[in-house]
């Protein structure tokens, strides 16, 4: 009783924003918006448009009007849901930047033309980057997003708009080791997945990384004395993979600080894909998916993230700090809820600890609510939220309660790396990313399936091939609409929630420089 009077209290001092006239109450809906809810700029809708997109009976499937909007003919298509959101709470992105060097202080990325209408070759060719005198100055980054929101859809705009700002600062500071990177020959760059930059290898790189205190010739002055302890070894793709960590977490960072001055509801999931240097760094925080296809073999580049998959992790930071469990939960699991009537018998149990199962005697303890409860899509943090990591719900509470939940939701994402420069790719190579809504249906191999017959039924040079293709899947994960609702093969039900896909070529990432 005490937590929901608490909770009203909160409640009405936390709509009482500081700077409002005469203590006028505001809640977040009345805030202004930061970015106002649109579809991808690169689809090139209309309003109108935009709202024949959000009939929730018909859900039309967007596509790309126009192929060379996005690189390495990228293929895209949409739909939004029937009816489990007033706007379709998933956005995209896809931009080519060039990541060039601070010049003394913050710095705007450059855009190349790939986010106005333009005329350019697949494979980036068209976009004038190798005839640019600034391109030694600085790299070219390929960037593919898809956020999915949850509780409205403002941290996914929010997202879809500063996210790849906050990579190209972090990029930035790395500039000088990537640059070196890239100027070295393949045998000495490290097309192996164990290549490492290591202290004392390629001085260049080493004073550019800062990894050691000086460098020199063996016995020249300048060389530093012997040491007593050796230096980690680091891998230059981890400087990659840590600038995607610490750009998340800015992100997440910025919309728990704006959100006090703009209507930023919600959170999202988040799944990023950024080409640099050769090679794919696929960096997933939530429960979208990305799988590579290649030779008519599955390839998975991500990892679902759900309250199951982290299950150990959110018990540990539960019996480490149990006060943000509020009294009312249990970092321990059992088959089912307790029950009072099976206090002092033994139920089968397991804790942070543990992947199998043991007994325990039943204790009042026992009797709260588990932190981690039910199975599958249906399993729930604290009874509210179905995914364990994103950006933003910075103001998410347990229903009628004053617990926050977001300690336990980590906006840090999982990165994966694929190098494309090690493999030929055909041109029905793919790499296929979508929101949960298409995988809640349709399995890998599903959209393999899918994926590799549609594409082998259309013209190789026909680049409009693969957004055809994304169009096709976006179709069968939504079915068609009968008297029981979307239905799929076999009668299965089709998806009702959000779907966004991209279909990204990748021979074309072999022709990049």
């Amino acid at each position: 009783m005490l937590t929901r009077v608490k909770s009203a209290v909160a409640g009405f001092v936390g709509g009482i924003m500081a700077g409002a006239p005469d203590g006028e109450q505001l809640s977040g809906a009345e805030l202004p918006h930061k970015f106002p809810y649109m579809r991808p700029a690169f689809l090139g809708l209309s309003p109108d448009e935009i709202e024949c997109s959000a009939d929730h009976i018909a859900r039309p499937i967007l596509i790309l009007k126009e192929t060379k909007r996005l690189p390495w003919a990228t293929g895209y298509a949409e739909v939004i849901n029937a009816g489990k959101s007033a706007l379709n709470e998933d956005q995209a992105c896809c931009e080519v930047i060039m990541v060039r060097k601070k010049p003394g202080g913050p710095s705007t990325p450059s855009k190349t033309p790939t986010a106005k209408r333009r005329s350019s070759l697949p494979n980036g060719e068209g976009l004038g980057l190798r005839e640019s005198s600034q391109e030694s100055e600085g790299l070219i980054l390929h960037y593919w997003a898809l956020f999915d929101g949850h509780a409205g859809s403002g941290a996914a705009v929010m997202a879809s708009k500063v996210l790849q700002q906050h990579i190209v600062e972090q990029l930035q500071d790395i500039l000088d080791v990537l640059r070196n990177l890239a100027s070295l020959p393949p045998t000495v760059l490290g097309e192996e997945p164990n290549h490492q930059v290591t202290p004392g290898t390629h001085r260049a790189l080493t004073r550019a990384a800062s990894l050691r205190g000086a460098a020199g010739a063996p016995g020249s002055p300048c060389t530093p004395p012997p040491r007593f302890f050796t230096e980690k070894k680091i891998q230059h793709e981890s400087l990659v993979i840590g600038a995607l960590e610490n750009a998340f977490k800015e992100m997440d960072t910025q919309i728990e600080r704006e959100k006090a001055v703009y209507n930023i509801s919600g959170g999202c999931t988040a799944l990023v894909v950024a080409f640099i240097l050769g090679k794919l760094y696929v960096a997933n925080a939530g429960d979208s998916r990305a799988i590579i296809i290649r030779n008519g073999e599955i390839i998975p580049v991500s990892a679902e993230f759900t309250p199951e998959s982290e299950r150990q992790r959110l018990q540990f930071l539960g019996f480490m700090q149990p006060h943000l469990l509020g009294g009312e939960f249990t970092h321990l699991e059992f088959p089912r809820r307790v029950q009072r009537k099976e206090l002092g018998k033994k139920m089968l149990y397991r804790d942070f600890t543990m992947t199998g199962w043991a007994y325990k005697t039943i204790e009042d303890e026992d009797l709260r609510f588990p932190l981690i409860y039910g199975e599958g899509k249906k399993a729930r943090v604290m009874a509210t939220i179905g995914v364990t990591r994103g950006l933003g719900d910075h103001d998410l509470k347990v229903h009628d309660s004053n617990i926050y939940i977001k300690p336990f939701l980590s906006c840090c994402p999982e990165v994966r790396v694929y190098n494309l420069t090690q493999y030929e790719h055909g041109a029905d190579d793919v790499l296929v990313m979508g929101t949960d809504g298409l995988w809640d249906v349709l399995s890998n191999e599903e959209v393999a399936e899918s994926v590799i017959t549609f594409l082998a039924n259309c013209d190789p040079d026909d680049l409009h091939r693969y957004t055809m293709a994304a169009q096709d899947l976006v179709m069968r994960a939504r079915g068609v609409l009968r008297d029981r609702g979307w239905r799929i093969t076999n009668d299965r039900l089709g998806s009702g929630d959000d779907i966004s896909v991209y279909i990204i070529p990748l021979m074309y990432g072999n022709r990049q420089p």
